[in-house]
């Protein structure tokens, strides 16, 4: 696959042949991905290789039991950590100051760009990846079964093995509905009319709607995908859990 072939094609893989991983390779991709830009050259991410079964079998209810948990070669789960860095600090006589909100946005973004990377290495190397979204929804039970210490918070999880399936293209706005030049343009109904037109015209969104009994594609994602109800309720979660993490203090109120 030509790399024009590759960005215009890639495609999310959920199932996955019998056909083992080595865990030389895994290593090798996440040493390529350690060379993602970071926040100072601190490196404030980690990533969990998990092959047991049974301990894939314990995170699935934490995924909503997505299959490719189980059946995955691999499922890594790429974790914001400035524990490491802090514990550093103190065995070096120094005295470590990251016990905030600003740290974990810096390690987010490095464990974002970490990630992204290994993602793109494996695609290359002819791995299948699925990205998941549900890491953050339930990160105390994840931590939990992985032994994550304070400072350590799961933000990703990629189910890692080699294909079994074509997947899916998903497909992608055009370019035009990202890039600004000089500063922010706003957007007018008649340019968002054009700028989703194909994005909503495709089969999968049409038959979303329609199995959804609802009038537009954006209301699939309001009300049925990513409703209110839910990101508040994993919102609060997400941000009770940063402050027993140790990344948020306790308001006094």
């Amino acid at each position: 696959m030509t790399n024009d072939k590759y960005w215009c094609e890639r495609r999310t893989i959920r199932r996955y042949s019998a056909r083992p991983v080595s865990s030389d390779l895994i290593k090798d991709l996440l040493l390529k991905a350690s060379h993602a830009p970071t926040t100072g050259n601190m490196q404030l991410y980690s990533a969990i290789i998990t092959t047991d079964r049974e301990i894939k079998k314990e995170l699935a209810p934490a995924h909503f039991n997505q299959p490719q948990i189980e059946d995955a070669q691999a499922v890594i789960t790429f974790c914001a950590d400035f524990n490491r860095f802090s514990y550093w600090c103190e065995v070096r006589d120094a005295e470590p100051c990251y016990d905030n909100l600003q740290s974990f946005i810096a390690a987010t973004l490095d464990t974002i760009a970490f990630a992204q990377q290994f993602n793109t290495l494996a695609e290359m190397a002819g791995l299948g990846i699925c990205w998941l979204g549900t890491t953050t929804y339930n990160a105390p039970e994840i931590s939990k079964i992985l032994g994550l210490p304070r400072l350590t918070v799961p933000l990703i999880t990629l189910t890692v093995g080699y294909p079994a399936e074509d997947g899916v293209e998903v497909g992608r706005l055009p370019v035009e509905a990202i890039i600004h030049k000089d500063k922010y343009r706003q957007y007018t109904p008649e340019l968002i009319d054009q700028l989703y037109q194909e994005k909503e015209q495709r089969d999968d969104s049409l038959k979303f709607v329609d199995e959804n009994n609802k009038k537009t594609l954006a209301q699939v994602f309001t009300d049925i995908r990513y409703p209110r109800q839910n990101n508040e309720l994993f919102s609060e979660k997400f941000l009770k859990f940063l402050v027993e993490s140790c990344f948020i203090k306790q308001s006094a109120d």
